[in-house]
């Protein structure tokens, strides 16, 4: 017969194997595991190039990427500027060549479930509107990224459209152009000068500008002053 240490043994083994099995499949399938699950439906391929006008292919695409709805799917280019992204499923994809030196306009790339392939390009204003491209793309670029803004230069056109400017000029023309437009010697245009200017200033106590304005126009001077009184300001005084 066997021993009963040894049944106990053999016991004690079985449960610490059974426990490290359970222990094991679930850290397999635990949150933080990435379960494998076999492809479902058939994959396919985008292909197409990459092209910006009079530089050079091997300058750039070192640095040039491909991606598919953001970074779903990434792919890379030849030297000779063509990419191809393998395993992608049958759907709608917005595919976009991303480069730091130079911009391209994304295409979007229908798929149908028999491996048919639609390009068209991505009009996020008007969805309803489609504009076809060819297949494979044809990816042109539209020139170079502008990171930086140029500097405004001083002209004088900025000198005379200021408002601060236009506010001193404008008074000044219309000072020595209206004389000349308006027949000041008309007794009724100036009459009706002389009332507006009364108009604007009714307290007496401020200088009639009707009178300021007549002799502007009329180029007459004042009358000149009198003699006035001595230099103290004090009357003379009489001796007996």
């Amino acid at each position: 017969m066997i021993p009963k240490d040894r049944i106990l043994l053999l016991c004690l083994s079985l449960h610490a194997l059974i426990a490290a099995a359970f222990c094991f499949a679930d850290m397999e399938t635990g949150p933080g595991a990435v379960v494998s699950t076999p492809p479902n439906g058939d994959r396919f391929k985008i292909e197409g190039r990459a092209i910006v006008p009079g530089i050079k292919t091997h300058d750039w695409v070192s640095t040039a990427r491909v991606l598919v709805d953001g970074e779903e799917y990434i792919g890379f280019l030849k030297t000779d500027g063509s990419f191809a992204v393998n395993d992608v499923p049958s759907g709608s994809y917005v595919v976009e060549v991303v480069s730091p030196g130079y911009r391209f306009e994304p295409v979007r790339v229908d798929i149908t479930s028999k491996g048919k392939m639609r390009a068209r390009l991505v009009n996020y204003i008007k969805t309803s509107e489609v504009f076809r491209q060819p297949y494979p793309l044809q990816m042109k670029s539209s020139g170079p990224h502008r990171y930086f803004m140029n500097r405004e230069t001083w002209g004088w056109t900025d000198f005379l459209m200021n408002p601060m400017v236009m506010m001193m000029v404008l008074p000044l023309l219309i000072i020595v152009l209206l004389p000349k437009v308006v027949n000041t010697n008309d007794p009724e245009m100036r009459k009706e000068i002389e009332q507006s200017m009364n108009m604007l200033s009714p307290n007496p106590e401020l200088p009639d500008m009707s009178e300021l304005v007549t002799k502007f126009f009329s180029g007459s001077k004042g009358p000149s002053k009198a003699g006035g009184g001595s230099k103290g300001g004090r009357p003379a005084v009489k001796r007996r």
